[in-house]
């Protein structure tokens, strides 16, 4: 395709992109330069869970621009906006999880927790789970699943396992050598594939017992996206490193590592500067996150969000082109026959005014995350265009 933005002096990251040439957005709704409107039922990948121009954010983000922006690298100067926005943070979260070291985005706050597990573990074996996605980095990249990603930029990080979700008998290959286990609360990328409450139990005891660090992902799953605050909720199981993005930034890029204040004090000592960021805890970033975690807390009703999206999952479950419909709240994979039906959907949804989207390592469903605040009016008239859409296939 010959798109001119990209053909100039952008980067490409697809041969396909889907060019809405943006003009502005304002809660669930993108607007193109020619005036069209777009549902947006993906909130670009599950970062804008609480709509676009959402007021709150905007206020907290023009008034920390009229104070300050970067002043020093991270870990030096104390700057009250950041320290309010993990106070914020830790408020929502168990008092395991009490410290928090914020980065640029999930995938260095991936980086940032191989490195403390294997700094506060003294192991090197890292255990991840099939169809993972954690990022593009080495680091990520190395506990990412998808091996077609992968292969061009082998050699990655050694001394990683991969085991099946929901597979109890692969828990033995968690050993006294095994350092962490990675794992996506909801696995995004593979198509929402959902662990049992059993099985997660039996991870967390699985790692008690051979003293290994249960990390878990939460950059797409966290903020609310699954009907709770954090994932993890719904499994009583907490994890001894939490990793978030995404909709952490309330629309500006941020990612974040939580564990407990003795494990994280080990990247202080031996080396100092264990890790080290320049713009991680960025103040514009961090009110802008503060603001997205007050919204979390005070508007987000979860009784709402579970009915919305037990509404989606009735009106797309029963059509004959849907073979199944994979969803924790506002989290959904909708399995069809084939990539090609899928595509077809995608597109068609787009011509349409819905933006929905694939994933990569599951190629055959396509995924739908609205904001979470979605009004019943737009929530409705995105499911009938998706309904039409998959009638037709």
């Amino acid at each position: 395709m010959n798109h001119q933005f990209l053909n100039a002096h952008l980067a490409q990251t697809t041969p396909f992109p889907m060019v809405i040439n943006v003009d502005y957005a304002i809660g669930s709704t993108i607007y193109s330069n020619d005036g069209k409107a777009y549902l947006d039922f993906i909130s670009g990948l599950a970062v804008s869970n609480f709509g676009h121009g959402h007021q709150r954010i905007k206020e907290a983000i023009l008034k920390q621009l009229d104070k300050h922006l970067h002043v020093m690298v991270y870990g030096e100067f104390q700057q009250d906006i950041i320290e309010t926005c993990a106070k914020n943070l830790v408020s929502l979260l168990p008092k395991t999880l009490d410290t928090v070291y914020f980065v640029n985005s999930g995938t260095e706050a991936i980086e940032a927790a191989l490195k403390l597990a294997k700094r506060v573990q003294g192991k090197q074996e890292i255990i991840a789970f099939k169809g993972a996605y954690h990022g593009a980095t080495h680091g990520s990249l190395s506990v990412s699943g998808n091996e077609l990603k992968k292969r061009a930029f082998r050699p990655l990080l050694p001394g990683v396992q991969f085991i099946s979700l929901n597979q109890f008998d692969d828990l033995n290959k968690i050993t006294e050598n095994t350092a962490a286990v990675l794992l996506e609360t909801i696995q995004g990328d593979a198509g929402i594939r959902i662990p049992s409450l059993d099985y997660l139990k039996a991870l967390r005891k699985r790692c008690d017992d051979t003293n290994t660090l249960l990390v878990l992902d939460e950059i797409q799953a966290g903020m609310g996206r699954t009907g709770k605050p954090f994932a993890f909720e719904h499994y009583d199981v907490i994890p001894d490193i939490l990793v978030l993005g995404k909709a952490l930034g309330g629309g500006l890029p941020i990612g974040a590592m939580v564990a407990r204040k003795d494990l994280m004090s080990q990247l202080t000592h031996n080396p100092m500067l264990g890790h080290i960021t320049t713009f991680g805890g960025n103040p514009l970033i961090c009110a802008s996150a503060n603001a997205a975690l007050e919204i979390l807390k005070e508007e987000i009703d979860f009784l709402e969000v579970e009915k919305k999206g037990a509404y989606v999952e009735e009106q797309l479950a029963a059509l004959n082109a849907v073979v199944e419909v994979r969803r924790k709240g506002m989290f959904f994979a909708i399995q069809l026959e084939n990539e090609e039906a899928t595509q077809k959907a995608v597109n068609a949804c787009l011509e349409q005014g819905v933006i929905t989207f694939w994933f990569l390592s599951c190629p055959s469903a396509f995924r739908i995350a609205p904001p979470l605040n979605i009004s019943w009016d737009d929530l409705k008239k995105g499911c009938s265009v998706m309904k039409g859409v998959l009638k037709e296939l």
